[in-house]
């Protein structure tokens, strides 16, 4: 595990956001928009080392579906807690560069060392989010965040109370 974020070629959040863009037109249900977007990323990335996506259900974050090497043990999180909670409860993307200086982040992973949160919005306000950790530090930059708020749009239009 490198410390440093590897390099990207920009080509490859063009192409990401193009697939994306035509699988979710195939999409038949919203789990298999969310598990199709999950599994796009994190093959597609090697800086994102957990993508999931929750859904808002009353006062939580429910994990809908995920890619990785293991599930979170976290499958809820309550709205306002956590980095994920606070991306809910405010509507705004939260880009953390080094999980450990925020006292409010949740480890899912111990080898997690940054992470990217992107709500999804619907009409009444936030529908759910995806969730990216990074084993590397400071891992995401603009290119990530509007890809992943690009992809957050497309998938606010396939969900339910979008």
């Amino acid at each position: 595990m490198s410390a440093d974020r590897p390099s990207i070629d920009p080509d490859t959040y063009a192409e990401a956001r193009v697939a994306i863009r035509s699988r979710l037109q195939a999409s038949v249900t919203e789990i298999d928009a969310h598990e199709m977007v999950c599994e796009e990323l994190y093959q597609r990335f090697e800086h994102y080392s957990w993508v999931g996506i929750y859904v808002v259900e009353g006062d939580e974050l429910v994990l809908s579906a995920w890619a990785g090497e293991q599930e979170t043990e976290h499958t809820t999180i309550k709205v306002g807690e956590g980095i994920c909670g606070l991306a809910a409860a405010t509507g705004r993307t939260e880009l953390v560069p080094d999980v450990s200086e925020r006292e409010e982040f949740i480890a899912c992973f111990p080898t997690t060392r940054s992470e990217i949160v992107v709500p999804i919005l619907g009409a009444g306000g936030v529908v759910g989010e995806i969730d990216i950790d990074s084993d590397w530090l400071d891992a995401f930059d603009d290119q990530d965040r509007d890809l992943l708020e690009d992809v957050a749009g497309r998938l606010s239009r396939v969900m339910r109370g979008a």
